[in-house]
């Protein structure tokens, strides 16, 4: 089965927590704290690999996540770090942020990587936190949580030659009599219901030919099949359109091209300003050998009379996409937004609201900062959270929104009553 398009979700490994203990010891009677720190969560990396060639792996699994980092240990133990979570994609895959629709890979190469998520930092121990005035912490840091994103996988094909047309116009006969690629074949439409790589030896050279299926008119609107294929063309340098000049479907050959080109452009304007080459198929079926020359007037351009299914004509035609290939650009990767990332770069904001029940809100990253570094019932811990409300401006905030004697104060899971 072929799959091109798919959402899944992603969330690195959560950070282990850091621990707290002390050192204790027949005949070491100022041992100290040896709480170790936890373990980095692991990452999550997309890999391209050209052995793959569908997203199907991704249909039924929809959910991937890294291994978390373990808590730290007595003795100065560091926690073991959560292992990275590799997740293989076909080469080709462009991958965007779902809610936003940015951008944020397009794995183009075999073996390329990109590091979607990072696994969250692990927590200090609190041997970490000793110092001349502390000398015995009993709290430690809790790991950094992180959190789940959903992306798009969204698979376009790398190729440099595109054939399109029609339906039963023979685009899979020519891959099949150009390249080793062998299509399945038959005499009714969409016989081809997935796109068909192929590779050109010429010499000591090669480009790919990609047959993509399902263009009839309507396309670009979710007509036929062009409308789940047509981003497989998106990358191709050069389009090969060919019509079945014979009109042996009852459909006129002049009247098919101009459909084609314009569910192109209706698709994407780059799509309908690259360079085409038009082969008229069929040439064995043609019953009057002057319409191709009036065929060629009308549409202005030089045509390839070929006849696929026995050879005819075909060395002529490999020769001009050959050196139309050798002059053209190589094949773009898709615009990355390089200020967009999944994770959202932390911040020590906060807001202030009073709730309806005479309660004061403190909300935002600040407080995020605060839930992961303090632990209230240390009194030296609960210090330094002191010391941040008032280092930060919060206290002095409460106080200008008219804050009394034992009004109470919620700050993330944290609730406790003013005092001045």
């Amino acid at each position: 089965m072929f799959l091109d398009y798919v959402k899944i979700f992603i969330k690195a490994g959560n950070g282990g927590n850091g621990a707290v203990s002390f050192h204790r010891e027949k005949y070491v009677p100022n041992g100290g704290p040896d709480g170790g720190d936890g373990g980095n969560g692991g990452d999550v990396i997309f890999v391209a690999d050209k052995d793959m060639n569908t997203l199907i792996d991704f249909k039924f699994k929809k959910h991937f996540r890294a291994e978390n980092g373990t808590s730290g240990g007595p003795k100065c133990c560091t926690g073991k770090c959560g292992q990275n979570l590799v997740i293989k994609v076909p080469t080709g895959t462009v991958i965007r942020d779902t809610e936003s629709g940015n951008v944020i890979a397009d794995l183009f190469d075999d073996g390329e990587e990109f590091v979607a998520l990072k696994g969250g930092r692990g927590g200090k121990g609190n041997m970490r936190f000793a110092h001349a005035q502390r000398q015995a912490p009993s709290f430690s840091q809790l790991g950094e949580t992180t959190e789940e994103h959903q992306v798009t996988l969204e698979l376009k094909t790398i190729a440099d030659v595109g054939l399109v047309g029609f339906p039963n116009v023979g685009k899979s006969t020519l891959l099949s009599m150009l390249t080793s690629a062998k299509p399945k074949i038959a005499n009714y439409h969409f016989t081809t219901i997935n796109p068909n790589l192929g590779v050109v030896q010429m010499f000591d050279d090669s480009f790919v030919i990609a047959d993509i299926p399902g263009l009839i008119e309507g396309a670009s609107d979710g007509a036929g099949l062009g409308h789940y294929f047509l981003r497989h063309i998106e990358r191709v340098r050069l389009i090969v359109h060919i019509v079945d000049i014979s009109g042996s479907e009852g459909r006129d050959p002049l009247d098919d091209y101009h459909k084609i080109n314009q569910e192109l452009e209706a698709y994407s304007l780059k799509l309908g300003s690259l360079p085409q080459i038009v082969v008229a198929n069929k040439a064995d079926m043609l019953e009057d050998p002057a319409y191709l020359e009036e065929f060629s007037k009308k549409i202005g351009k030089k045509v390839h009379l070929i006849s696929a299914i026995i050879g005819e004509g075909l060395k002529d035609l490999l020769t001009d996409i050959k050196q139309q290939v050798d002059e053209l650009p190589p094949p773009s990767r898709e615009e990355i937004n390089e200020l967009f990332t999944l994770e959202e770069k932390s911040d020590q904001k906060y807001t202030i609201e009073r709730l309806p029940d005479g309660t004061f809100f403190v909300d935002g990253g600040l407080v995020d900062f605060l839930i992961q570094n303090v632990t209230i019932s240390d009194t030296d811990s609960f210090a330094f959270f002191q010391k941040v409300l008032k280092d930060r401006g919060v206290m002095h905030d409460l106080r200008k929104m008219g804050i009394k004697e034992g009004d109470i104060v919620s700050i993330g899971d944290i609730e406790f009553e003013w005092y001045d």
